[in-house]
């Protein structure tokens, strides 16, 4: 059986289970269950691999002990063993010495839960699990991780406080040209899954690492944060899906909850990729702490101020930002100029529209620049449909081939671009230009007059897209309002 069909049958007896309600808690009961058994092929491989290797779980919550004999527990004994044993234990486990692996396990349990009911179709799905996925397999391994993402992509719910599932043609696209190399450190603030930072490990690993030394250096220099339970819960599997054998710099936190002038210079990094959550507010007082000038509740204005704030001098960045911060004025313009002065934007690609299809209509932009020099003008390159392509979808979503054309043409920065030249795509503006237009960066390409579109199916997708808008605001002002008539009572 394919590790597709296994996830499939999975999926179908938790359906049955009537403690299991809808797709999210699906994804949350099914990720919890695949941790513990990549954990424990995982440490398989550890025991091989080091003399005296000692888990940090205690020996009862081993998978291999409790869940791998097909014959083993089921029904309630199973159910209290998990709900009155096994969880307790592990939310609040010691590390033995100061093994970090003890804290990742905990951190991947604070806020894990089994929604499933029935202790028989709990052991099912433990059995499935067991006999159909094989991680010390690389080919499975691989496999896995594929099918990981399209889990991602099915159960992800639209509009969820700005979340959308990045594309991995667009994360491949970014992480391959701000290029972090192995002795650098590469954080994502806003994680999420951890798309970014499996990309810059696969980046890395094929351009520098060539040694175990070489290994140890980059599993040690991934970070990233995520304030979401269930986002961190995948991010951590992933990572260890991904050869990160102890992901400890994967924090459950809350990027912003900190004062900007708290992180200090020994927290800064080379690389920051990131896709932060767009169309989100932040919770009351989240602003303050910024400074008063660029206090906002956007989520993704914060986010880019604190990504200055965090970047080396000479460290790169790029990030996904909504149309909206290129024309948006007020806060936003006095963050384009800090941008601006403290760095070199040097590209901004424009993205069409469909790339975050089904989730979000909105159009997005990659931003790339670099930190310690300001900007003298800013390259933009309109990433256009593939021939035939009207517009992306989940069934014809883009794909990293796309970026070929923008590859060829990208250049080196130690050289200020140099080779780059205008065509019917690409252009540049002077900082003079943006700053007569008060730093609006919603530059339209010169080389394309305004055309007027006819194709009915275009036509209607985007009709259909302005009222998947229009139902997301109407359900979001409904839920404010809702909330201000209870505060009322």
């Amino acid at each position: 059986m394919s590790i597709s069909s296994t996830i499939k049958s999975i999926q179908d007896i938790m359906r049955k289970d009537v403690g299991v309600d809808g797709d999210a808690q699906r994804l949350s009961q099914l990720v919890w269950m695949l941790f513990l058994k990549i954990f424990d092929d995982r440490e398989s491989e550890w025991e091989l691999l080091q003399d005296h290797y000692q888990s940090p779980l205690p020996e009862a919550y081993r998978w291999r002990n409790w869940a791998a004999n097909p014959e083993g527990m089921t029904g309630d004994a199973l159910k209290n063993f998990l709900d009155n044993e096994m969880f307790p234990a592990l939310q609040q486990l010691e590390a033995k010495g100061g093994d970090q692996r003890a804290y990742v396990v905990r951190s991947v349990f604070e806020d894990a839960y089994n929604y499933m009911k029935s202790g028989q179709l709990i052991r099912q799905v433990i059995n499935k699990i067991q006999e159909g996925v094989d991680f010390n397999k690389a080919q499975e391994r691989h496999l896995f991780g594929d099918m990981y993402e399209q889990l991602l992509r099915d159960l992800q719910a639209a509009g969820n406080a700005g979340e959308f599932y990045t594309p991995r043609a667009v994360t491949e696209f970014m992480v391959r040209m701000v290029n972090p190399r192995l002795s650098e450190k590469v954080l994502d603030p806003a994680c999420g899954t951890g798309g970014f930072l499996s990309c810059s490990i696969e980046h890395i690993r094929k351009q520098d690492v060539k040694t175990v030394d070489d290994e140890m250096h980059l599993q040690s220099s991934i970070f990233g944060i995520e304030k979401k339970p269930m986002p961190h819960l995948l991010c951590t599997t992933n990572m260890i899906l991904h050869g990160i054998d102890v992901p400890s710099n994967i924090r459950h936190d809350n990027t912003l909850a900190r004062p900007l002038i708290s992180w200090g210079p020994k927290e800064r990094v080379d690389v920051v990729v990131t896709n932060p959550p767009f169309g989100g507010m932040e919770e009351d007082g989240i602003e303050t702490n910024f400074p008063a000038t660029f206090r906002t509740r956007e989520t993704a204005d914060l986010f880019l101020v604190l990504i200055m704030q965090l970047l080396k001098s000479g460290g790169r960045a790029a990030l996904v930002l909504p149309d909206g911060f290129l024309f948006g004025e007020g806060i936003k313009t006095r963050i384009k100029e800090k941008l601006l002065h403290d760095c070199n934007l040097h590209t901004i690609v424009r993205l069409p529209n469909g790339v975050f299809a089904p989730y979000t209509g909105i159009k997005t932009n990659l931003l790339f620049f670099s930190k310690g020099t300001p900007t003298q003008h800013i390259w933009f390159y309109e990433h256009p449909y593939p021939p035939g392509v009207k517009n992306y979808n989940k069934t014809k979503p883009m794909k990293i081939e796309e970026f070929q054309a923008e590859a060829a043409w990208w250049g080196k920065e130690s050289d200020n671009f140099s080779t780059r030249e205008e065509n019917q795509y690409a252009w540049k503006m002077s900082i003079d230009d943006i700053k007569a237009r008060n730093y609006n960066l919603d530059c339209k390409n010169p080389h394309i007059n305004e055309q007027e579109i006819h194709d009915p199916e275009v036509l209607l997708a985007q009709y259909q897209t302005m009222q998947n808008d229009i139902a997301a605001l109407r359900g979001k002002l409904k839920t404010i309002l809702a909330e201000a008539l209870e505060s009322r009572q």
